[in-house]
């Protein structure tokens, strides 16, 4: 059975997943990994959720106010071996259930064409394809996505 922790950047197990999501980035991301990586700081995130599997953290995910109506959810990653179980789903309803508490309206997120699974769990959770935002304006590889909350 899969556990849901709701913490902070600060948790040992949230960094651990961090890294490796992080590893991952520099495969798909190639050339561009540096510029996305600048925006992946982890210190600012105070809304962290983790999955545990056996007491095992297999997946995390964050938000992070992006404005006075929307969140952005940043750095989910469910590890390869534990993928297709339905925990990023987990996470992400748990995430935005989180930010419906703290009374946003919508989140926004941005993720890689070159994540297809990603692409695909978004789309699956109702998120719809939105114009670039902010820094991804302009970057070819990056898909945004928004939902409603409300």
């Amino acid at each position: 059975m899969v556990r849901i922790e709701r913490t902070t950047y600060k948790n040992e197990h949230f960094t651990g997943l961090v890294a490796k999501l992080d590893a991952y980035l520099s495969n798909t991301d190639g050339d561009e990994h540096d510029f996305y990586h600048q925006y992946n700081g982890i210190e600012s995130l105070n809304h962290v959720v983790i999955a545990y599997l056996k007491d095992v953290a297999v997946g995390c995910g964050a938000i992070k106010e992006f404005d006075s109506d929307s969140v952005e959810v940043k750095r989910m990653y469910v590890s390869p071996e534990t993928r297709g179980q339905g925990i990023a789903t987990l996470l992400l309803k748990e995430l935005e259930e989180w930010a419906t508490e703290l009374k946003y309206k919508n989140c926004i997120l941005e993720t890689g064409k070159r994540q297809p699974e990603a692409i695909a769990l978004y789309t699956k959770n109702e998120y719809q394809v939105i114009p670039n935002y902010g820094q991804y304006k302009g970057m070819e590889n990056s898909v945004c996505f928004k939902k409603d909350l409300t």
